[in-house]
Formats: structure tokens, sequence, C-alpha cells
């Protein structure tokens, strides 16, 4: 089988990475018609990239190996902070606490910290067990506080789960409907007296400018945003961020076909890079630290 990691031993031409391409979509076209549910993620993600993307790719590939993510947000993150230790993110949709998850090797190898927010909360359990330096809540992050919606859920898998039921239902499956309870990211950084932020990671099934309407982005100014970013609510999101004076980040557009990844367009004065959760509340720590 076409081995992606054997490939970047060397740096390609974009006739070579051409070539890769036509043939990893041909084996994927193989594969696809013999197992559709099975296509590997490797081969579906070098396909969708193009000469450029998957050229980046490999060279991701080649520096950082292996991942959690489910695409190269793992990748890019290192990347982007060059493997700074003692970070700060907060993980919007964060799902599984290990299993294609955007922080898990931020904190459990690079010593980051942090909050991870899930409308599901059968996840806590596991964050109590597996991250010990992250604290978990579930909500649904949303453009107020307080307020109760309908969320559904995949039974085959959480991965799809949203406040839209037709983003529930797109695989076919059956679904399960829970009441959930609603929070801005304003109200909980303000709770637990998040100063500011590095890494912000948002992964919540269309949701996403609404909970960016909740979210006072030039206060905490995340150093890097990776965000989910379907078609539909795309525009709305490069907008959001072009008013808040954020880029894109350009090196990284053609490397992951599901998200955008945005910075300051001016990072802060005395800006050195990182980010402080809250101290002492009442005599107490903050329970995220």
């Amino acid at each position: 089988m076409l081995n992606l990691g054997q490939l970047s031993s060397r740096r390609f031409g974009l006739l070579e990475v051409g070539a890769i391409c036509i043939v990893v979509a041909a084996l994927a076209g193989m594969l696809g018609r013999a197992h559709p549910r099975q296509l590997p993620l490797e081969l579906l993600t070098a396909q969708q990239l193009g000469e450029h993307g998957a050229e980046e790719w490999m060279n991701l590939q080649r520096r950082y190996g292996t991942r959690y993510s489910r695409n190269a947000e793992e990748w890019i993150v290192r990347d982007y902070f060059e493997d700074r230790r003692d970070g700060v993110f907060v993980d919007v949709g964060a799902n599984d606490p290990r299993v294609e998850n955007n922080t898990y090797f931020l904190e459990t190898t690079l010593g980051w910290r942090g909050i991870a927010i899930d409308a599901i909360p059968d996840f806590a359990p596991e964050y109590t067990r597996l991250r010990p330096r992250t604290r978990f809540f579930s909500f649904f992050v949303s453009d107020e506080s307080d307020a109760v919606e309908d969320f559904y859920i995949p039974t085959e898998g959480p991965l799809g789960a949203s406040d839209n039921k037709k983003v529930a239902e797109r695989d076919g499956g059956p679904i399960d409907v829970r009441k959930v309870r609603t929070v801005t990211l304003n109200d909980l950084l303000a709770h637990e007296r998040v100063e500011r932020i590095d890494f912000l990671s948002m992964d919540i099934e269309l949701a996403e400018p609404r909970a960016l309407a909740g979210f006072d982005v030039e206060r905490y100014r995340p150093g890097l945003v990776c965000i989910e970013a379907h078609p539909q609510v795309r525009q709305a999101i490069l907008d959001y961020f072009h008013q808040h004076h954020y880029v894109l980040v350009g090196r990284y557009v053609g490397v992951d076909p599901q998200n955008l990844y945005f910075m300051p367009s001016v990072p802060s004065a005395g800006d050195d890079g990182l980010a402080g959760l809250g101290g002492a509340r009442d005599g107490r720590r903050s329970p995220v630290e």
C-alpha cells in the first residue's frame, strides 16, 4: 500500500507530487468501491489537497510524525508555535479527550493546560482520567447563556453531533435527542478567570458563527485559531475575523481542507506569545490550573 511517510524522504517537485496525487486518487477510488465507508483517511486527505497541499502535508508528516487529531490540526499547531511548551488552549466542541483530538498532544507532551467544552457530558470521566490539566465543561457554546436547546447525537458515533438535526442525520443513521444548556465563551472564560489564550480550537458543526458572536476575540487575543468552516458558514467566519483584525495563516490553507487558521494581523504590545489562566478566586486557585 502507498505509504505517504516513505514518500516524504526527500522534497518532491510539483510534477512528482502531481503524479503521487493521481496514484493516490486511483487507489482511493478502488478502495472506495470495495469499502465505501472505510476509506483510509491518509488517502482521502491526499486526494483532496492537490499538488501544493499534498507536498506540504508530507513535509509536516515527516517533521512531526503521527498525530492524534483527525486531519493536520495537531501538526499545524505544533508548527505554528514551534513546539512551544506550557501554553493555554480553549477547545470548543472538544469531543473525545484523546481520539481525533486537537489538544491531547499539547497537554500530554508539551505541558499545555486549558478548557475543553462539549455538549455531550459522557466525555467528562475520561477527561478526568486522561487530561488532568484540562477542565471539562458540558455546554453548547452559543451566543447566549442559560438557554436550553435540542442537541442531536448520532448513535453510531458522536463526531457529527449538532444542534442542527439535518447535520446530525447526514450519514443516515439513527440519532438521540438531548436537552443541553448553552453558554457564551465570554461568560465561561470570565467565570474561569482566563486572561488570554494561545490556541483556540472550534468545531461545532455549523454553529461556529453563533459561538463567535458570544466571544470577544479582541479581548482574549488567541495567538492561533483553528475553526471548522463548512461552505454554509465559511463567509460568516471570514467576515468575523476580518472585522476583528485577524488574518488567514496562508501557509496552511492548502494543508487542511476542513478548517481555517487565523492569527492576529498585528501582535499585541508586549505579547510574549504565552497566555495565562487566572490566579486565585475566593482564596482558591483557578480549577483549570
